[in-house]
């Protein structure tokens, strides 16, 4: 071959230079239909959320428990493998949206200026996609490996309302309400110590103690008697500006949620009361010592008369 075809050749590459296929194009096209006008420059985030809880679910939580916990793991059955993989990546969760939820709530000034349509793509935009992913994992692992159709109902309708911020609406609310997952990661602790031996131990009876107070605090106070009707007055001020089917999604979700807290909330309590009775002796068993123990911390906490007014 001379060197004038090669130089041909080398024109006719340049002329026609390789493109990379846009993998999320299908996705970003779909977004833009849909009117979530900030979803497109975050497609990739939100599929990587998703990816790397999927990831830890079905990978680095079976390879870290049997490492960790060998004897406890390898024990359980197939269902019970699978509800702890979902509590670690539940408790991953809560580390990383939970600081990312104050780093935005701090650092997005433009939330406060308009709570309807505020938006931040640098902090608002990152906590979304994360949000997203992890919920849109939620929601496919409750339909899959069923167990309870509170759950189901809990990641999507979650899913609905973190995706649809992306129109955007109401992020100052979303960013807020994720302050709600304080709570899960007690709830998990909680968990851990029934499954490794330490059921009614110290460690479970003070962190029984905080997850009854956060629960409390961030998700029947500061979510149902906070959040919820400023976020009502909002919603209501702006229907007029946007589709009837937000109205539907976001209060219809918004009462569904909040519901779920203070149901759950009134099961947990309902659970602890049958696991401690205040009325036990501790004159004989451990375990009575402990119950007694429970219930006097519960007492001291203030949440008595909750006891006696719900139960």
């Amino acid at each position: 071959m001379d060197s004038s075809s090669l130089l041909s050749m080398t024109i006719d590459l340049t002329k026609t230079p390789f493109k990379m296929t846009d993998p999320f194009k299908p996705l970003r096209s779909l977004a833009i239909s849909a009117g979530l006008a900030h979803l497109p420059e975050n497609v990739h985030r939100v599929v990587a959320s998703f990816a790397f809880f999927a990831f830890l679910h079905l990978v680095a939580a079976p390879i870290l428990s049997r490492a960790l916990a060998p004897r406890v793991y390898t024990n359980l059955s197939r269902r019970g493998k699978n509800t702890w993989n979902i509590h670690i990546v539940s408790q991953a969760h809560v580390l990383i949206i939970v600081p990312l939820a104050l780093w935005t709530m701090a650092g997005a000034p433009e939330l406060a200026q308009d709570k309807a349509f505020g938006w931040s793509e640098e902090r608002v935009g990152l906590l979304t996609s994360v949000a997203s992913g992890y919920f849109l994992w939620d929601t496919l692992d409750a339909i899959i490996n069923f167990t309870s159709v509170g759950f189901v109902l809990h990641g999507f309708v979650a899913l609905c309302i973190f995706v649809g911020s992306f129109r955007p609406f109401v992020a100052f609310f979303t960013t807020r309400c994720l302050l709600w997952e304080l709570s899960t990661f007690f709830l998990n602790v909680h968990w851990f110590c029934d499954k490794t031996g330490m059921t009614g131990s110290k460690l479970q009876l003070i962190n029984g103690l905080c997850l009854l107070s956060t629960f409390f605090a961030v998700r029947v106070v500061f979510g149902g008697m906070y959040i919820t009707p400023r976020f009502t007055v909002v919603l209501w001020s702006v229907r007029d500006q946007l589709p009837p089917i937000y109205t539907v999604i976001f209060l219809g979700g918004n009462t569904c949620l909040t519901s779920l807290n203070v149901f759950w909330f009134y099961k947990m309590l309902q659970a602890i009361r049958k696991r401690f009775p205040e009325g036990q002796s501790t004159t004989t068993k451990q375990d009575d010592v402990q119950g007694d123990l429970y219930s006097n911390l519960v007492r001291k906490s203030g949440f008595a008369w909750l006891f006696n007014k719900i139960m």
